[in-house]
């Protein structure tokens, strides 16, 4: 099977250009055998910069690229001719990356709006040249500074998708055939668990034009936050949603129960999820009859907006797109 095109997890290591040293050099012509001192500064070594590019949804640009290094800065000359500046390295990210210190886990920078110029890396300073440090008691310093060490280091970059709903549910509970009935997105589709192997985005039609982008995350399982199943490696993309559609199958037994163990899924793996505001919906109606949906309605949590709907039948699905549109707009 081909390798998805899919990466939100990198690790790379950058570093930036060193600082180009100052020269020492001092001024002598035909007449004037004992100019004074005449030496250019050092040019700065290259940044090392993100930016982020909505164009962009995956790292897979930067997966096979493992070593990142800025060109260094040249050296000052005679005459105070500056030395060039290093060249910088701009590497473009995905709306949502966030970018981690390898080593400690801490979080260095995100990236979150289009065109949005962070230094991931700063270059050397150059060093100044000897016509910096001339004085009425020192007229021919002979001595200038070199440049500045750039800065190195290991980073990991995670993506985490933007996006306005993000569908929380068990695999195959039908978030993808949701995905696909109201939005122009095609996510894989079949009958068996685990179908959806990496998020999916699509824009959601609203009245007089108006739209919000829906993300189908790969299915949960009870434990995921442990590492259990491939849930681990996307409840990241959780983070960044607004609203959270809880989608629970009819199919269950226990309906109730479900949500509480997907929700309690969110609280082991980040407690902050909570506080997203929540819709319940259970899918696949259309294998049910209005007196199984009665019975259900009773048991379901209180203060959630729940609704029954079937993306097979188009059932409830206008109803659901009105409970998200006043959820993200509350």
């Amino acid at each position: 099977m081909p390798e998805s095109n899919f990466i939100d997890y990198v690790r790379i290591y950058c570093a930036s250009g060193h600082g180009g040293a100052g020269s020492t050099h001092l001024y002598r012509a035909k007449y004037v055998p004992k100019g004074g001192p005449d030496g250019g500064d050092g040019g700065r070594g290259g940044h090392i910069i993100l930016k982020a590019n909505s164009q962009f949804w995956t790292l897979i640009h930067l997966k096979y690229r493992k070593n990142v290094k800025a060109g260094d800065g040249g050296k000052g000359e005679g005459g105070n001719r500056h030395g060039r500046n290093g060249e910088d390295i701009t590497l473009e990210v995905p709306l949502g990356t966030v970018v981690k210190d390898a080593e400690t886990g801490e979080v260095i920078m995100e990236l979150v709006a289009d065109g949005e110029e962070k230094i991931l890396c700063r270059g050397g300073r150059g060093g100044l040249g000897n016509s910096n440090f001339k004085s009425p008691t020192m007229q021919t310093p002979r001595f200038a500074q070199p440049g500045e060490d750039g800065t190195e280091g290991c980073f990991i970059m995670e993506l985490k998708l933007l996006a306005d709903v993000g569908l929380v549910g068990f695999p195959n509970a039908g978030k993808s055939t949701l995905l696909s009935t109201i939005t122009s997105a095609r996510p894989k589709i079949a009958d068996y668990a685990f179908t959806t192997l990496e998020p999916n985005l699509g824009i959601v039609k609203y009245y007089d034009d108006r739209s919000f982008v829906m993300a189908d995350i790969p299915g949960i399982i009870e434990g995921a936050h442990e590492g259990r199943g491939i849930g681990i490696r996307f409840l990241r993309h959780i983070e960044r949603n607004s609203v959270l559609l809880f989608m629970v199958s009819a199919e269950e037994e226990d309906i109730a129960k479900a949500y509480e163990t997907l929700l309690n899924e969110l609280r082991e793996y980040n407690p902050e999820l909570l506080v997203k505001d929540r819709v319940l919906a259970v899918t696949k109606c259309d294998l049910i009859d209005s007196r199984r949906e009665k019975k259900i309605a009773g048991t379901l949590p209180e203060g959630i907006p729940h609704v029954f709907i079937s993306s097979l039948s188009q059932k409830g699905l206008k109803e659901l797109k009105e409970m998200l549109w006043t959820a993200l707009h509350r």
